[in-house]
């Protein structure tokens, strides 16, 4: 592992580990992104029109929300692959980096030059990580793969959707975020494997792979079923949202004890004492006589007021608004928030890192680079003009 310049991140569990981060859009960025919050130097490098991502709508004043919120605890540099001196940089970083990642479509990188077969020349210990859509191999490998576009093709959409109904999109790149996590979990155990062999390998990530791991519960089809089976994870029948006096509850009450709670806090235990619904298969299949019931008794009083009557006894949440996260008790608490300075914002506040480690808690969280921002400081480090 490398030693971290004086402005690199330090005190994480990956702290001497330098990511050079080539990709763009959100699973790879953001899959960098979660290394950079175990202590990991990252280097953020663009092509000279940025990240697609900074020129997604916003409204903030001259910055992507997208790109910002994606690319927290990095430094920036601009480099231009096709021009050599730029290319051959990019070689030197590569010879004293531990990790590589790139989210080129197949054979792009080859083209480039840097290709895993080309690099690990100059670096053994390299982890090379590419993300694409479909794969590396096989008939789509060359497809454009974005997170709604995969969400759709692996049959997520379809499940989402109202029995007998359309399909719907999940908003919020559920994919892209969850790749991100396989980026960043399969690189660790690259490193971790590195340690006792001293050798680097190629880790491969597909959105696809992602939106079929996302899916492992409904992935089972058992010698002898029928190919349109169930495979619906809406147990129980009263999982899910529910209109109240203001406002929408989740519930969810599979177990005995939280079914019973909940038939006592909304005074219908008439429900709970009656053996057609006294199992949760019981319940999904007579659906239709009790949500109507429970939705009359939830309209009796606000979202907020339920979750007080509901407390510990039913697993239970009022739908709230990403805006609310920022001051919500429970997120302060966790110190989940902080506020971060910026060249053109001033200081923004955002989500500060997923992880808690006990003896190693790892760097500050800092802001998102802007384009080219640590052009010199990057260039100055590897001697170039």
């Amino acid at each position: 592992m490398t030693t971290p310049s004086s402005s690199a991140a330090t005190g994480g569990p990956l702290a001497g580990v330098r990511v050079l981060d080539l990709s763009a859009y959100i699973a790879g960025p953001y899959g960098c992104t979660l290394l950079a919050d175990q202590g990991a130097e990252v280097l953020k490098i663009e092509p000279p029109g940025g990240d697609n991502l900074r020129h997604y709508p916003s409204t903030l004043a001259h910055e992507s929300r997208a790109f910002v919120g994606v690319n927290r605890s990095k430094r920036g540099v601009v480099l231009d692959l096709k021009q050599p001196a730029d290319l051959a940089l990019l070689l030197r970083l590569v010879a004293e980096a531990d990790v590589l990642v790139h989210n080129f479509r197949p054979g792009v990188a080859e083209r480039l030059g840097i290709g895993y077969a080309q690099l690990q020349p100059l670096n053994d210990r390299l982890i090379y990580c590419d993300i694409t859509g479909f794969g590396g191999t096989g008939p789509l490998k060359d497809k454009a793969g974005y997170d709604q576009v995969l969400q759709t093709y692996s049959g997520m959409c379809d499940e989402q959707g109202p029995r007998g109904g359309p399909p719907e999109i999940l908003y919020g790149s559920v994919v892209d975020y969850f790749a991100s996590s396989l980026v960043a979990g399969g690189i660790a155990s690259a490193l971790y494997e590195r340690e006792k062999s001293g050798r680097g390998q190629q880790v491969g990530v597909s959105l696809l792979r992602a939106a079929l791991t996302m899916q492992s519960a409904r992935l089972v089809w058992a010698e002898d079923e029928p190919r349109d089976v169930g495979r619906d994870m809406r147990s129980g029948g009263l999982t899910g949202l529910h209109p109240t006096r203001e406002g929408h509850l989740y519930l969810s009450a599979n177990t005995p004890h939280f079914w019973r709670a909940l038939c006592e806090r909304t005074g219908l235990m008439a429900l709970h004492d009656d053996p057609r619904y006294d199992t949760v298969k019981k319940r999904a299949q007579h659906r239709d006589e009790i949500v109507p019931r429970l939705r009359e008794a939830l309209a009796a009083r606000t979202a907020r007021e339920w979750e007080t009557v509901f407390g510990d006894s039913v697993p239970c949440a009022a739908a709230r608004s990403v805006a609310d996260m920022f001051d919500d008790p429970q997120v302060q608490a966790e110190a989940m928030i902080t506020t971060l300075p910026h060249p053109t914002l001033g200081s923004y506040r955002a989500f500060a890192q997923p992880w808690v480690y006990g003896r190693t808690p790892g760097p500050a969280p800092f802001a998102a680079p802007t384009l080219g921002q640590h052009d010199d400081a990057i260039r100055g480090e590897v001697g170039a003009d």
